[in-house]
């Protein structure tokens, strides 16, 4: 059986883009849910988020980090079927008129996000606003795959200022709250910038939906690896989530739960890139 990898572009130095028929996820998927990947029998469950979700197929922005993602890049090839594709999972978001809706990304998760989350509340009748971060030159996206097709201002901001704006994100929200274009905001990526996306806009009271990334293992709520404390309760992000207000997260408590496999990812990531040299893969 499987799942067809129907297309596969280089995004960066770090990302790529893969698309995939899941019929199942594409039918009833919607802006805020995710889905879980298992490249072949002996493969862990990686959690991705959707860029789209059409024509009976699925779009996904992945960064070359694990070993699974790695495998994906390197052994996997357009015609390729991957194991499993499980999925829509998690709560998706309330689309509705908010008014002006901003979405700030600063990693692969929230790129992709952006964009169909702004798709979403555009069709609602609001006024979008993107911001794409990125560290550098290398690291920025073909404009093509961002959201500025869905977006009534698009930003792109490096911290080199080689590309767009330098600065981040950050910078750019709080301009716009100055000028009062801002009604919600949504964002997903670095988790230290979530943090500081909270303590930005808590302070002047606009609501902040993000996505909260932790470490999953079956996606579904059992293994309760991706809990975090929510206004004072546990929540599984795999769950109740993966978007939470981020005026009641526990920031503290969510990035050094984030940190916990580190070690064991680099060492695996080390030893599988190492196999590939042997194989003159890379």
């Amino acid at each position: 059986m499987g799942y067809k990898i129907t297309k596969k572009e280089n995004l960066s130095a770090i990302d790529f883009f893969m698309e995939v028929e899941a019929p199942h996820v594409a039918k009833s998927w919607k802006p805020g849910q995710f889905v879980v990947l298992i490249v072949d029998e002996k493969g862990e469950r990686v959690p991705m988020s959707v860029y789209y979700a059409e024509d009976g197929k699925i779009g996904m922005f992945i960064r070359r980090h694990g070993v699974t993602t790695f495998k994906l890049w390197y052994e996997n090839n357009v015609g390729d079927k991957i194991l499993s594709v499980a999925g829509p999972l998690g709560k998706p978001i309330e689309v509705k008129h908010y008014g002006n809706v901003v979405f700030a990304a600063d990693a692969v998760c929230a790129q992709a996000e952006c964009y169909a989350t702004l798709k979403a509340m555009k069709e609602a009748g609001n006024y979008t606003i993107a911001i794409h971060s990125f560290e550098n030159r290398d690291n920025v996206y073909p404009e093509r795959f961002l959201a500025k097709s869905v977006a009534d201002e698009f930003y792109i901001t490096t911290e080199d200022g080689s590309v767009g704006r330098k600065g981040h994100y950050l910078d750019v929200v709080k301009e716009l709250i100055e000028q009062d274009k801002v009604d919600i905001v949504f964002a997903g990526g670095k988790l230290g910038s979530l943090k500081k996306l909270a303590e930005l806009t808590g302070s002047y009271g606009i609501p902040t939906i993000v996505t909260v990334r932790q470490i999953m293992v079956d996606g579904t709520g059992m293994c309760g690896s991706c809990r975090i404390l929510y206004d004072g309760e546990v929540k599984f992000v795999c769950r109740d989530g993966p978007m939470f207000d981020a005026h009641k997260v526990d920031w503290d408590d969510v990035i050094k739960r984030d940190a916990r496999f580190v070690e064991q990812q680099n060492l695996a990531r080390e030893r599988y890139i190492a196999k590939l040299r042997e194989k003159g893969v890379i």
